[in-house]
Order: C-alpha cells, then sequence, then structure tokens
C-alpha cells in the first residue's frame, strides 16, 4: 500500500474516540443484548439494529468526512467493532463487507466514482458488500471464472458468485470480474466494477449457516447483465486483482477485531459463570484448573488485541500491512476458538444449551479462521513479507 499523503492520514481526538465508544456501549446495552438470541436462533435478518447503525453512521464509519462518512482511523474502527463483536459478532459483518467495497472506491476510483457512490455508500441509502468468491475460487482469486465483455459503452458480465456477504438485504456490489481471460500472468486480466442489482443479476438461494447468523450469505448470479463502462473502478482494466486485495487489508483488521471481541466476550461470560458456579463448596474460579484455563484466555485476549491495533495503526500510518494485518487475523481469530472453546468447557454441561449464550461465539468464532483469507494462507503471507523485509 502507498504511503499517504500527511493530510490524509487520519486521526481522532480520544476524548472524541472515548465519547463515541461510550455510544456504542449503551446501543450494545440497550438494542443489542436484548434481541441477539432471538435473531440469531431464528437466523431472523436484524432490520431494526440495521436501521440503528445507519443513524450512527456506522456505514460510513471509515469513508471520509468529504464524501459524508465519520472518517474514523482504522484503531477507532477495530475498537468499534471488537466491542460490538464482544455480545453479538454477526452485526458487524453487515456494515464491514458494506466498507470493503466503499475503500475499493475511495482508494481507486475515478473523482467521478467517489463523487456519485460515495455519499450513498456513506449515509446507507445503498449498501452493499465485495464479490468475489465463486464455487471453484476463493483463495484462489484468479481462478475466477466470471467475465465482463466490453460492448460500446457497457460491459455485458456472465458467471456466478458464491458466499456473498448481504447478497440478499444488499443492493450494490464490488465485483471482481475477468475482462480479459487469456491474460498472462492471470491477474493482469482482472477488472473490479460497481455492480448495482437490475436486470441480469439475481440472487441465489440463501445459505443455512452452522454460526454467522442473522446476515444472509447467497450467491449472486449474473447473466447478461449489462453496466455502463463508467461503473469499471479506476476507469482501467486489469487493476481488478490490486483493488480488491488492497480492500482486503482492512477486511482482515475487520476480522481480527472481529475475533478480539469474540476472544473477549468468551472470557466475559466464562469469568462470570465461574464466580457464579459451586463445586466443593467454592466458585469453581477458586480450583486451579479454571484458573489455568482463564490465566490463557486472558493472554489470548489481550495479545489478540495488541496485534490487531497494531496493524490498524500501520493502515492508518500509510503502510503496507498485509504482514501486520495477516499476523492479527490470524491469531486474533484463533484466540477466538481457542477462547470460546475453553469458556465451553467451563460452562461445563450448560454450554451446550442454547439458554446459553457461549455456545454462539462458539459456533461465530470457527468463521473467523476461513473469512478474509483461511489462516493457513496468512501464515504463508506473514512468512514471504517477514523474509522479504529482512533479506540476508
Amino acid at each position: 500500500m502507498a504511503s499517504l499523503p500527511k493530510e490524509e492520514l487520519r486521526t481522532i481526538d480520544a476524548d472524541e474516540e472515548a465519547a463515541f465508544l461510550d455510544s456504542i456501549d449503551r446501543w450494545i446495552e440497550r438494542e443489542v443484548k436484548p434481541v441477539v438470541m432471538h435473531h440469531d436462533h431464528g437466523d431472523i435478518w436484524p432490520a431494526e439494529l440495521v436501521d440503528q447503525m445507519i443513524e450512527m453512521g456506522l456505514f460510513g464509519a471509515t469513508i471520509g468526512q468529504e464524501y459524508g462518512g465519520l472518517g474514523l482511523p482504522a484503531t477507532t474502527y477495530a475498537k468499534i467493532v471488537a466491542r460490538i463483536s464482544s455480545y453479538w459478532m454477526a452485526i458487524t459483518g453487515i456494515f464491514n463487507s458494506h466498507l470493503i467495497m466503499a475503500c475499493a472506491v475511495e482508494r481507486f476510483g475515478t473523482p467521478a466514482q467517489k463523487a456519485k457512490w460515495l455519499p450513498k455508500f456513506a449515509s446507507g441509502e445503498i449498501r452493499g458488500g465485495l464479490a468475489l468468491t465463486e464455487p471453484n475460487a476463493g483463495t484462489d482469486l484468479q481462478a475466477i471464472r466470471t467475465t465482463a465483455i466490453r460492448d460500446g459503452d457497457d460491459y455485458v458480465i456472465n458467471g456466478t458468485k458464491t458466499w456473498i456477504s448481504n447478497a440478499i438485504q444488499g443492493s450494490c456490489f464490488a465485483l471482481l470480474v475477468k475482462t480479459d481471460p487469456k491474460a498472462d500472468p492471470r491477474y493482469k486480466g482482472m477488472s473490479l466494477f460497481i455492480a448495482p442489482k437490475q436486470d441480469g443479476f439475481t440472487v441465489g438461494k440463501k445459505f443455512d449457516k452452522l454460526g454467522y447468523k442473522a446476515i444472509d450469505s447467497a450467491e449472486l448470479i449474473f447473466d447478461n447483465y449489462r453496466i455502463p463502462a463508467d461503473n469499471l473502478i479506476g476507469g482501467v482494466e486489469g487493476q481488478g486483482f490490486f483493488q480488491a486485495t488492497g480492500g482486503l487489508e482492512l477486511g482482515r483488521i475487520n476480522v481480527a477485531a472481529r475475533g478480539v471481541g469474540l476472544a473477549e466476550g468468551s472470557l466475559r461470560l466464562a469469568t462470570e459463570y465461574a464466580q457464579l458456579r459451586q463445586t466443593m463448596g467454592k466458585p469453581i474460579a477458586d480450583h486451579q484448573a479454571i484458573q489455568l484455563k482463564i490465566g490463557e484466555m486472558v493472554t489470548r485476549a489481550r495479545a489478540a488485541r495488541l496485534l490487531t491495533l497494531d496493524a490498524a495503526e500501520a493502515y492508518d500510518r500509510g503502510e503496507r500491512c498485509d504482514m501486520e494485518a495477516g499476523m492479527a487475523k490470524y491469531f486474533a481469530s484463533e484466540a477466538a476458538v481457542r477462547n470460546s472453546e475453553e469458556a465451553m468447557r467451563i460452562h461445563g454441561g450448560y454450554a451446550y444449551s442454547k439458554e446459553y449464550e457461549i455456545e454462539r461465539y462458539y459456533r461465530d468464532a470457527l468463521l473467523m479462521c476461513i473469512g478474509e483469507g483461511t489462516n493457513e494462507m496468512q501464515r504463508m503471507i506473514i512468512s514471504k513479507q517477514w523474509v522479504k523485509r529482512n533479506p540476508a
């Protein structure tokens, strides 16, 4: 990621950040906690919460103020995501996928594209996400088969995307396609489009998922879908691979922050339960076996938070941060899984009941190791970047 001019680097006053986080806490307490189990168990789209997130400006959280967004630095954004995820991770995906789309337009779009689309993204009038994955192309994005063929002043797009967040409720997507399927290397033939729903664009069935409930994930199907050439982000073919993966830096920081929230939330639930549950005449928190678990959980959650903030700070400085974002995403997501599992063990048999919240954390945490690039791929990215930065 190229360095940004100093005037474009984002900062926030500490008091302003604290006030914003306090408002998030009040919203969680008042609006989120009372309804989370209803929506999660029923896999019901949280329409009222989405409207409230629009009012709070979360759909414009990282969009520049000149376009009507909040213009928050990534560090503040990560803290917001972690805060919300410590109670319900799924709803952060609703605005995260949307903001990655916005990030692609803001960083790489033409002045006309920014002026047209970003104010509507920031206000929540248009909401959507990122359409990269295909049935045979996940981590290997260069294997996508969806094509866009130039036809006069338009492009005609055909293909299928899968596992797309906000597929049903969203109205516009950053769509990765092949404009030159014969290009070698393959990435030079890839382009990214702003793709609103219209004729030729249909949505397949909603996937029934283990976790990450209430947010819709589905297929997007393009059948002779025609859009203006003006919707090609940046106006030049062949830049899509770098535009899409550039936005994934912010996406991986978000997933890391979600992992932090899940790790911290699991720790909170385990700590509360361990002090209330008694065996052998004393709280189980007084038993050494439980103390060992909690000690590890505290350390994992703290380390995950620090790695995530480190990556976010690098992003805010305008530095290339794929290694830092990869480390944060890898460690925080694994911390979420381990902490949720240990919290399940601390809860004992009650953990298997849907009357207790901890089972949701366990189901949701597993996705974090897969989304925005698998943890196996993250380790490869970390290794390659580390060696590159430390030549012999």
